[in-house]
């Protein structure tokens, strides 16, 4: 490809990218506004919350999937119709199951967006200095998003209602719709003759289903107890997951894909990214309300600076990229995510202090984002897509999982939870820092047979520093 077409095509899949996170983060701000909206009790936050994040999550791999076998730009127009499609219906909401069920739908839309978008992006990027460029574009758009949704749904809600959040997204769709039949060349099936594994996919959306929305009830007390039934639901229903899997002739995880040494590592960063990150987040915002008396808006500006980080982070990787292989790359970057959460203990109680770490943390976040993509996107040709669907599982989970386990710990805590729970993620960042500086680099034949077709990164690092 053209280098312009190159930039075209990069250019619309992070759009894709930037739509779906901005569904995640716009309808937070708004989902007070819907509960009066729909006349529905504030109990139904938790599910209103989550629900997206539930069919998003357990879905991943399935869209991933669907491109192997029907193509992956057919499955990524089909997902951003059918995103618009279900935006109608949460728009023209009139109770909370509707609503529910509109963001759920929503959800399972983008789960068949992003695993072809990324899929789609690693074609049209295929070298080593493009394939850097293009990843941190990627993990920038996401990071954008995630600043902005909060102020947009916010916007559109004071301005509009909350109706406009869903609306906004029929003109966007559309857009994206045009511009990838006009600048996002096919991809062909590449498991057109194998059979779908239907009975896994079953079993892994209700597994992820059951992690997330148990992870998310148990950081609220009252309902402790039954969001970790659900947890133990979820990791029971894994191992039988993992049962059928080695039982089917077909499964949905190719058995070659959990062979593959680096889609473990890159799927591994990913979890841990999110794990340490989001969670940093979330106690960050309640420490400035509950404890510094900081208005929820304020709060948001406060942690603002974070997802700016992010993309600043991601823009880095390149120019570091040129001077590190891809483990050490990622190792860097978690290092600088656990030095923001140590940051954020040396610094408790000060707002200052909490800008500093966040901002640290989220660089940190960018650099091991756009490292652990490419880590586990280099795989051979027929894995690529389930790469994509897995990576993109790991961080959901990563989210749900580290949330709830370091808010339970802050609680449990008294007066130094939160310093505690922030210590543990800086731990955990450290940790998976050390172990990806250590592990051994693929030698290059392994590394040549592995990422055949796909991830030049390391030879575009050596190449360029060769001219």
């Amino acid at each position: 490809m053209a280098r312009e077409s190159i930039t075209g095509a990069v250019a619309v899949l992070c759009g894709v990218q930037f739509v779906d996170v901005l569904g995640v983060t716009s309808m937070v701000t708004a989902i007070p506004a819907m509960l009066v909206g729909v006349s529905a009790p504030a109990e139904a936050t938790p599910v209103l919350a989550t629900v997206y994040a539930m069919l998003f999550g357990g879905l991943l791999v399935l869209g991933a999937r669907l491109g192997d076998r029907y193509g992956h730009r057919r499955v990524l127009l089909i997902g951003v119709a059918a995103f618009a499609a279900v935006s109608v219906v949460g728009a023209t909401a009139g109770d909370i199951v509707q609503l529910v069920a509109a963001r759920g739908l929503q959800g399972a839309a983008a789960a068949m967006s992003v695993p072809p978008a990324l899929r789609l992006l690693l074609d049209a990027a295929p070298e080593g200095p493009r394939r850097r460029s293009a990843l941190a574009a990627w993990s920038a758009a996401g990071a954008a998003a995630g600043a902005l949704g909060y102020l947009v749904g916010g916007g559109l809600t004071d301005l509009f209602s909350w109706r406009a959040v869903f609306w906004v997204n029929l003109p966007v769709a559309l857009v994206l719709v045009v511009a990838v039949l006009l600048l996002v060349p096919k991809s062909p099936a590449v498991l057109a003759s194998t059979r779908l594994d239907l009975v896994g996919a079953v079993l892994l959306v209700a597994a992820v289903m059951a992690l997330i929305l148990g992870a998310s009830l148990a950081e609220q007390p009252q309902h402790r107890l039954l969001g970790g039934l659900l947890v133990v639901a979820g990791l029971v229903l894994t191992g039988l997951f993992v049962r059928a899997q080695r039982r089917t002739q077909d499964p949905l995880v190719p058995r070659a894909a959990v062979r593959s040494a680096n889609l473990r590592t890159g799927t591994m960063v990913s979890f841990v990214n999110t794990a340490t990150t989001s969670s940093t987040g979330v106690l960050a915002t309640l420490f400035l309300q509950e404890q510094l008396g900081v208005s929820p808006a304020g709060a948001g500006l406060v942690l603002l600076p974070f997802s700016l980080a992010v993309v600043a982070g991601s823009a880095s990787s390149k120019p570091l990229g040129n001077r590190l292989e891809r483990r050490p790359l990622g190792a860097v970057g978690l290092a600088g995510i656990a030095v923001g959460n140590l940051l954020l203990i040396l610094t408790h109680g000060s707002v200052g202090g909490i800008v500093t770490g966040v901002i640290v943390a989220g660089a940190g976040l960018g650099v091991a984002s756009v490292a652990g993509t490419a880590i586990g996107t280099d795989v051979p040709e027929d894995l690529a897509g389930t790469a994509t669907g897995l990576l993109n599982t790991g961080a959901q989970l990563g989210t749900a999982l580290g949330v709830a386990a370091l808010l339970i710990l802050a609680a449990a805590v008294p007066d130094a939870g939160t310093a505690v729970a922030w210590g543990l993620a800086a731990a955990a960042a450290a940790l998976a820092a050390l172990g990806l500086a250590m592990s051994p680099h693929p030698n290059r034949r392994r590394h040549a047979t592995e990422g055949s077709g796909l991830a030049s990164f390391d030879d575009g690092q050596r190449n360029s520093r060769q001219r």
